[in-house]
């Protein structure tokens, strides 16, 4: 059975996804929630996003190779997230997504272990 990072397209399709995250994220007025929670040059996020995704999509564990295991709640603490953030997050997620990944089904199973993250991330009430 393949993995999503081998289903996604590898290296590239995971670095371009991540691209259009942060384009999205950086150019969308509905985003500006989430976007003001980041650095002004989104550089580093972005190298941290790939990293990260390509061992979550069981590819390559750059990540965890860097940094050590990747404790998302813990190092997403410092920073107020609620429920819209996390939306604005997943907006900006499944736009990439629909943009990157053509196959539906795999686009579907992303988007739904996203949500599941996005969600476990909150720290702020309702």
């Amino acid at each position: 059975m393949q993995t999503h990072y081998q289903r996604i397209g590898g290296e590239a399709q995971v670095r371009a996804l991540v691209d259009r995250f942060y384009q999205h994220m950086h150019e969308l007025p509905e985003a500006w929630e989430i976007r003001r929670l980041h650095a002004e040059d989104l550089g580093g996020a972005r190298l941290k996003l790939f990293e990260f995704l390509s061992g979550w999509m069981g590819g390559p564990q750059l990540y965890t190779e860097k940094y050590g295991h990747p404790m998302l709640r813990r190092r997403h603490l410092p920073f107020p997230i609620g429920v819209r953030e996390r939306d604005q997050w997943l907006m900006c997620m499944r736009m990439a997504l629909d943009e990157v990944v053509q196959d539906e089904a795999l686009r579907q199973e992303l988007l739904a272990a996203f949500a599941k993250v996005a969600d476990h991330m909150r720290n702020q009430a309702g």
